[in-house]
């Protein structure tokens, strides 16, 4: 009789880190557990902020290495969306990816909509508005040597595959983020290619999450002591679409916040919405699995506290010092509510650097009063995530007219107790948070599908319910307190 589990690998990437996990799934088992963790530390070198491709690669040959006792059934890739690699002729890379948060693309999407208005960009694609979006990159690279020079380009889930496996794909939901691909048709528009002159010929062929992506190198293997050629499985590699495959959902009347870096606040729908009051509301539609479609707004999130934190520690700005994010939570559970609020989707907060003096001047200039302690910040940024939440949120369901009964929390922001009882208080549902890995979990649930272990998403996501910690936040019922949220919401534009 077959196993009733395997074991796989996650390869998950992050802003700030990766992670290789090991995971033991099958019908009734979904275990995690972390076998390496590396950091991702951008580099600003010649004015361009780049990504560290090659110390990530490294990073995922360490916690290969340290899996190799470990019988694999498979591995699969899944990270940030947007950004890409060029390959020559010769399948040797560009130069190392260029950072999404570079100020490259500044004034492009402009110079874009003079040849394709926004509108039209939007009832192609229904991909919201962002400076970094991939079409915007290859515009701003379009004079370049090395974009002249290149023969492929992959996103970076599929380069990181491509050096492990030596075969090429671009993968679906990621796919679906850079705004060149018509959800509906699930291919690429070759319309906004030709008037924009984007060649899709450097894309490799599409590919669906649970699809094979060969196996491990012979090289790789030995670098990593690995037995076999274990093969790789083409997961939602968006790290977004892999955390909301793992919504631990038990109705269809939901609604998502996928917290980290960023907040993706949301719905799960089965139709794209591409309206021109859609796309003012700057709501996206990406790809999930099982042709759903990701209906959410993109949310500053987190990002601003851990720049905070950044700022605080190293020395420049007030309040430096050696701060922990347990005693700053601490602290702005007691600091008074709703004082100072901030828009957490303003493009201000994009860039990295002094964020409490941005966020102070932010609130000096909105006539508020400014946070003084990092403690006051911290509640200031808490308080308008939370807010921002309950927008994106009100937002969706009347731009898509589906309603929802309970939001669920997934990743490192389920962790943070305040937050998610903060956002249950401004939206007036009940959160459900965890779990804090839902990118990793999502990514080996894809795999042990294809793998025949599991069946549709909503046994994924009733295994979900059954396997892991879930934390219930009950919402304030008090008149007094949905008063503050509706006039806090007055307080701040919407987006």
């Amino acid at each position: 009789m077959p196993k009733a589990h395997h074991l796989f690998a996650a390869i998950d990437l992050g802003a700030s880190s990766g992670r290789v996990m090991v995971a033991q799934a099958g019908p009734d088992t979904l275990t995690l557990q972390e076998a390496h963790r590396f950091p991702n530390r951008p580099v600003l070198a010649g004015g361009t902020l780049h990504w560290d491709i090659l110390s990530l690669y490294a990073g995922i040959l360490d916690g290969l290495r340290a899996t190799a006792d470990t019988p694999l059934t498979s591995i699969g890739i899944d990270s940030w969306a947007v950004d890409y690699g060029l390959l020559d002729a010769d399948g040797a890379l560009l130069g190392n990816p260029v950072h999404y948060r570079d100020t490259r693309t500044d004034g492009v999407a402009a110079k874009a909509w003079t040849t394709m208005p926004a509108t039209e960009l939007y009832a192609k694609t229904g991909v919201q508005y962002a400076p970094f979006n991939t079409l915007y990159q290859l515009m701003a690279a379009q004079n370049s040597a090395q974009l002249a020079g290149a023969s492929d380009l992959l996103l970076i889930p599929d380069l990181l595959t491509y050096w492990l496996t030596g075969e090429l794909g671009t993968e679906l939901t990621n796919a679906s983020t850079t705004q060149l691909l018509d959800p509906v048709t699930k291919n690429w528009s070759h319309d906004i290619a030709t008037r924009l002159d984007i060649d899709l010929e450097l894309f490799a062929p599409l590919r669906h999450p649970g699809d094979p992506a060969g196996r491990l190198l012979p090289h790789v293997l030995e670098e990593t002591g690995l037995a076999t050629p274990t093969p790789l499985t083409v997961v939602a590699s968006h790290d977004t679409a892999s955390a909301i495959a793992a919504v631990p959902a038990t109705t269809e009347n939901f609604a998502y916040i996928c917290t980290g870096t960023w907040s993706l606040a949301g719905l799960e729908l089965t139709a794209p919405v591409r309206t021109e009051e859609s796309r003012r509301a700057n709501f996206t539609n990406e790809l999930g699995i099982d042709g759903t479609v990701r209906y959410l707004r993109n949310i500053m999130g987190l990002w601003l506290l851990q720049e905070c934190l950044r700022s605080w520690n190293t020395g420049t700005g007030e309040g430096t010092g050696s701060l922990d994010l347990e005693t700053l939570l601490r602290e702005a559970a007691t600091t008074p509510a709703l004082r100072s609020l901030i828009d957490a989707a303003d493009p201000a907060f994009l860039p990295p650097g002094d964020m409490p003096h941005r966020i102070a001047e932010a609130c000096r200039i909105a006539g508020q009063p400014v946070p003084a302690t990092p403690a006051e910040t911290t509640r200031c940024i808490l308080d308008s995530l939370a807010l921002a939440h309950r927008r994106a949120i009100d937002d969706a369901q009347r731009l898509s007219g589906r309603a929802v009964d309970v939001v669920h929390i997934v990743g490192g922001g389920a962790r943070n107790a305040l937050l998610c009882q903060l956002t249950a208080d401004a939206c007036g549902l009940p959160v459900v948070a965890g779990p804090p890995e839902a990118a990793a979990l999502g990514n080996v649930l894809v795999q042990a599908r294809a793998h025949g272990l599991i069946g549709d998403r909503h046994a994924m996501r009733a295994l979900l319910a059954r396997t892991q910690h879930l934390t219930r936040y009950e919402p304030s019922r008090g008149r007094a307190d949905r008063a503050a949220w509706e006039e806090a919401s007055q307080r701040v534009p919407a987006p």
